[in-house]
C-alpha cells in the first residue's frame, strides 16, 4: 500500500498539475512575485488522468471481485426452482414473510409442506411437492368470515367521528365510534390492506368478503382493530357473527342484530355445538354439522348461514326401508314404511343433511353435505 501511495504521488499527472495550479495561482505575500506559464498542455494532464483512473478502477474491481467470491453464499437450485411455481403474492398465507423465504423452507425443512401456496393452488403444490421429493396432500382452505351484521343502519353511534377514514385512526380518536366497541367499525381498513382485492365494502359500511378471491392470508385479520375479522375453515358455514359481550339488554340497545345469549341456539342443536359463555353464544366448530337449525330459531338473526341456498334431500333406490331418516329428522320431512322405499318432503325439507349422514346405505342424497357422505365411505369400504 505504501508503494502504490508512492507511486501515485510521483505520477507525472500530479507534477503537472502542480505545475498548471501554479499557472492559475499567484504567490503573493511579503516579498512574492507572481510566476505564470504561458500555456499548459492539455493532452499528456488528460492521458495522465486516464491512465490513473483506470488503475484505481482496476485495483477496487479486483478487490469487489475477491469479496464476492470471498463471501458469496451458495444458494439451492431448488429454491429457485420453487420460487418460479409460488404465486409471488408475498401475503403471509403460509406463515412466512414472503415467497422467497417460504420456498427456501420448503426446501430446507423436511417439516414444511408443499402445500402452503395458497393462491398456487393444487397445481401448485404439486409442483412443489415433485421439485421436493414431498408428498403432495389436499388443501384445507381457509376464508376470512367477519363476525359482525351491525352496519351502520341497525346499529348506534355514541359519537360522530370526522377524520381519516380509517378503522385504526376511530379508534385512535376516542375508541371508536360505535356504541358497541366489539362491532365492525365500517371504515374499509380490512378492504384497503387485502392484497387479492377479496374485501369491499357494502353501502352500509360492512366488509363483503368474496371467498373465489379470499386465501385466508390473514392480512385483513391483523389490521382489524376490533378483532371481527376471523379466518376459519371453509367447512364452517354456519356461525354466530357477533363478537358482543355485554349483556343482553345493552347489546339489544346497541345492535339490531347482535347476540343477547339467549341459549335457544343451545337449545334447538342435536349436536351440543353452541354454548353461551361470557354474554356470548360460540359454535364448537368440531361438534357443528353444519345443519342450521340453530339460524331461524335466533330471535336478533345474529347466526349467520353461509349456505346462500340449501339444496333439498330426496331418496334413492337402493334405500332398504330402515327409518333411521324418519327418527332423525328435525321437520318430520322423512316417511317411510319398514322395508320400503322412503320418500322426502320437498316442502318441509331444510337441507340439513342429518339424514344423509345418517343412512348406513347412502341412499339420500342432494344435501350440501353429500358428496363428503359418499367419499368418507367409500374410503372406509376401500379400508376395509
Amino acid at each position: 500500500m505504501i508503494e502504490f501511495l508512492k507511486a501515485i504521488t510521483d505520477s507525472p499527472f500530479l507534477l503537472q498539475l502542480t505545475d498548471a495550479m501554479q499557472f492559475l495561482i499567484p504567490q503573493a505575500g511579503v516579498g512574492g512575485g507572481v510566476e505564470a506559464k504561458e500555456h499548459v498542455e492539455l493532452v499528456p494532464v488528460i492521458k495522465s488522468t486516464l491512465i490513473f483512473l483506470a488503475g484505481i478502477g482496476a485495483v477496487f474491481g479486483l478487490g469487489l471481485a475477491f469479496a464476492a467470491k470471498k463471501f458469496s453464499v451458495k444458494v439451492n437450485p431448488k429454491v429457485e426452482q420453487v420460487k418460479d411455481v409460488l404465486a409471488h403474492a408475498h401475503c403471509g398465507a403460509c406463515g412466512f414473510a414472503g415467497c422467497e423465504q417460504y420456498a427456501e423452507a420448503v426446501v430446507t425443512n423436511p417439516d414444511v409442506p408443499p402445500n402452503l401456496c395458497i393462491p398456487a393452488g393444487a397445481r401448485g403444490a404439486e409442483a412443489v411437492a415433485a421439485i421436493t421429493g414431498k408428498k403432495a396432500v389436499a388443501i384445507k382452505h381457509n376464508f376470512a368470515r367477519v363476525m359482525c351484521q351491525g352496519g351502520w343502519s341497525c346499529s348506534a353511534k355514541r359519537l360522530a367521528y370526522e377524520g381519516v377514514q380509517d378503522c385504526r385512526a376511530v379508534i385512535l380518536a376516542g375508541g371508536g365510534d360505535k356504541a358497541c366497541r366489539y362491532g365492525c367499525l365500517g371504515y374499509g381498513t380490512c378492504s384497503r390492506v387485502c392484497p387479492f382485492d377479496a374485501i369491499s365494502m357494502t353501502e352500509d359500511h360492512l366488509p363483503h368478503i368474496d371467498i373465489a378471491k379470499c386465501t385466508g392470508c390473514r392480512k385483513c385479520e391483523a389490521a382489524c382493530p376490533t378483532k371481527v375479522i376471523e379466518v376459519l375453515p371453509a367447512s364452517q358455514q354456519v356461525l354466530v357473527t357477533c363478537h358482543s359481550k355485554d349483556t343482553g339488554g345493552v347489546t339489544r340497545k346497541n345492535c339490531e342484530v347482535g347476540c343477547i345469549a339467549c341459549g335457544i341456539c343451545a337449545k334447538v342443536c342435536p349436536f351440543d355445538a353452541p354454548s353461551v359463555q361470557n354474554n356470548l353464544s360460540r359454535i364448537d366448530l368440531a361438534k357443528c354439522e353444519v345443519c342450521g337449525l340453530c339460524v331461524p330459531k335466533c330471535p336478533t338473526h345474529a347466526i349467520t348461514d353461509f349456505i346462500p341456498q340449501r339444496p333439498k334431500a330426496f331418496v334413492k333406490d337402493n334405500c332398504i326401508g330402515c327409518r333411521i331418516c324418519t327418527r332423525v329428522c328435525p321437520v318430520n320431512a322423512a316417511s317411510g314404511e319398514l322395508k320400503k322405499l322412503h320418500v322426502v318432503d320437498q316442502t318441509k325439507c331444510i337441507g340439513c343433511g342429518i339424514c344423509t349422514a345418517k343412512c348406513p346405505v347412502q341412499a339420500i342424497d342432494g344435501t350440501f353435505n353429500a358428496a363428503e357422505v359418499f367419499a368418507l365411505a367409500a374410503k372406509k369400504a376401500r379400508a376395509a
